[in-house]
Formats: structure tokens, sequence, C-alpha cells
């Protein structure tokens, strides 16, 4: 059974909307699968977005429990872990560097572009590349810089942008974009 953790702000949002709605169709499409979700920037205990709440009634899902702040149990759970940002991925990656190999931002991972795919392995070994050198004094070649702007600017964003605050519209779009890129995922697991 794979296990899935969502990872988020403040898990009162994306996150376990992320978790609620990937439970409900894994369980209509006969997909089994564990699911969990997390903040990397909350404590235990807070409730669900009033906002997030209604937008998964809309969808007729009904999420249960309440926020987790991320931890390294959680991490070493999961088999797959989709942050809804690139900062969320690297946020987690910093204080996580062992989950490397299975963390991506949901929309990154649900992305089937080769090409888009390449330029990120890319754009992550330069970065691993930079955090090296800096760590050691030392600085990325002119070469090295050009092409990581290169790759940035090239590379679209696969962040779910954060409702949090805004009006139930903004909730229910922002479940929406989450829902279309679970489609892509349980197409992906179905696979295998």
């Amino acid at each position: 059974m794979t296990r899935i953790l969502f990872v988020c702000t403040g898990n009162t949002c994306r996150s376990p909307m992320a978790e609620a709605m990937l439970r409900t169709m894994a369980r209509q499409t006969g997909i089994s699968l564990e699911v969990r979700s997390a903040g990397v920037s909350t404590i235990d205990g807070l409730p669900i977005s009033g906002h997030a709440a209604t937008a998964l009634r809309g969808k007729s899902v009904e999420h249960q429990g309440s926020s987790r702040a991320l931890s390294g149990e959680a991490v070493a759970w999961a088999d797959l872990i989709l942050t809804m940002t690139a900062s969320h991925k690297r946020g987690l990656l910093h204080y996580f560097p062992e989950a490397v190999d299975k963390a991506y931002t949901l929309k990154e991972y649900v992305n089937q572009d080769t090409a888009v795919q390449s330029d990120i392995e890319e754009l992550e070994r330069l970065y691993t590349e930079m955090h090296m050198k800096q760590a050691l004094g030392q600085q990325l070649s002119t070469a090295e810089r050009t092409r990581l702007l290169e790759l940035e600017r090239r590379i679209p964003s696969f962040d779910i942008a954060d409702p949090f605050g805004g009006t139930l519209s903004m909730y229910e779009s922002c479940a929406s974009e989450i829902e279309e890129s679970l489609k892509a995922l349980l197409g992906i697991l179905q696979k295998g």
C-alpha cells in the first residue's frame, strides 16, 4: 500500500484538502492508499479552515482531523511526499534531506513532460552544487550561474497558491486545481 504525505504551510487549507480529496477519490476508484498531511509552519490541533471545509463539502468530501506539524516520523512513514509549493519542498529537504528521492511538488510529480523533468533534475543538481560550494566558501562559475538562471526562467511554476484568508471562491478554485492534479496522480498510481 502506497503511503502519501501532503505538505503545505499551516496544514489548514491546501494539504488537508488534498489529503481528504485523494482519500475519497482513491476509495471511489478502488486504489489502496494511506494518506496524511502536515504543515511546515504550524502546531498540532488547529481546525481546517472553514472555507476549506466548505469547498470540500461542495465536492462531497468530508475532512476529519486537525493540523499536524511536519515531523521526522511522518517523513519516514511516507513513500511519496507531495508539497504544495517549491518553497515547501525546499524547507522539507532542508530539515529532512533523506527525503530527497521521494519529495516533489504535487504539480511537478504529475507533470509528464520529459523535457521539463530533465530541466528540473539539472536545476536541482545545480542547486546542490551551489550549496556545496557555499559551504566551502566558493561560488558557482559564471557559466553555472547563467545556466541556473536560465533554467529557473524556463521551468513553469508548480506552486499551488495559498488561499489562506481569501474568499470562498479562492478556496474553491484552489480545491479544483488540487483535484485536477490528484486525477493525474491517480492515473500514475494505477499504472504502478
